[in-house]
């Protein structure tokens, strides 16, 4: 009954709610692990309880971080959700579960001089270094995920309009405007990508829009190699990932003065609480506007 249920849960994931295969992946593996700690306290999906779903929790704190311990609730919460929403129980022992308290780490902020020197790749030549140059500045210009970019196809490329189309979390389409520089850079690489894919080889990926050196559509690893080797070059005294190039993006637009509901937008977030926590900025910005704008400052 139990892994009956679990595989309609993988389908509902899958379809229903149009998760991405490392959601999907990550869920399968939290609730995976509940029911095994389930069979082996001798009971089921039908008869846990809040009590049970707490000392499950109990038992990943021994060598689970408090981020992976909130994501194996969320989980186990959608999974009862699902459940509930097909009567298979009368409701969701895990909802008042109280989750564990999460540190709030954000990535840091690169200035901007530091996310210029990143976007000129110094130094490479060929389609390789063309194609770098397009990624990052596309992460930075248009704030996307690197899931996101490595999603891409060259299809979804509006080079006339400055737009990229980007399917982001849930399978949700947005349009992202891309700066002229951005765009300059994806025409150089397009005029070279063919070269990747002169010689046929296994797993090519014609459509993509972003290629490793054998054809292959970029994953998400590879992204960060590339730019932990930019930033090695650079010598910068920081740890540089993709994700910091979307969180600089984020920053240094409400820097400037966007509205966050813009930016909220432009990132792909369903609640603007989200966009709230995860642009930040400093404590010097606010008070140099605090000095503009206070009658009394």
């Amino acid at each position: 009954m139990q892994h009956a249920w679990l595989a309609e849960f993988e389908e509902s994931l899958t379809h229903a709610r149009g998760s991405s295969p490392h959601t999907v992946k990550a869920y399968l593996g939290d609730v995976g692990a509940f029911v095994r700690y389930l069979e082996g306290a001798g009971r089921d999906l039908a008869t846990a309880d809040h009590g049970t779903i707490r000392g499950w929790l109990g038992t990943l704190a021994v060598d689970h971080a408090p981020r992976s311990r909130a994501r194996a609730l969320a989980s186990v919460r959608a999974l009862y959700r699902h459940l509930v929403s097909t009567a298979r129980v009368p409701s969701n022992p895990a909802r008042t579960v109280r989750s564990p308290k999460l540190p709030t780490k954000l990535p840091r902020v690169l200035p901007v001089d530091e996310v210029f020197a990143v976007l000129a790749v110094p130094g490479k030549e060929g389609p390789l270094g063309l194609r770098d140059r397009a990624l990052f500045e596309l992460l930075y210009g248009s704030g996307l995920r690197v899931s996101e970019a490595c999603g891409l196809d060259v299809d979804d490329l509006e080079l006339r309009a400055r737009t990229v189309r980007v399917l982001g979390k849930g399978r949700k389409e947005r349009l992202c405007p891309m700066n002229p520089g951005c765009v300059d850079a994806l025409r150089r690489w397009i005029e070279r990508r063919g070269e990747l894919l002169a010689t046929p080889a296994r797993g090519q990926d014609p459509a993509a829009l972003f290629l490793n050196h054998r054809g292959g559509r970029l994953t998400a690893r590879s992204v960060a190699r590339h730019l932990d080797r930019t930033v090695l070059q650079l010598a910068l005294q920081r740890k540089v990932s993709p994700h910091a190039l979307r969180h600089s993006f984020a920053t240094h637009l409400l820097a400037g003065g966007a509205d966050v509901r813009c930016i909220q937008e432009l990132l792909g977030h369903a609640s603007l609480s989200t966009t709230q926590r995860y642009t930040q900025v400093s404590i010097e910005q606010l008070q140099a506007v605090y000095d503009r704008t206070h009658p009394h400052a």
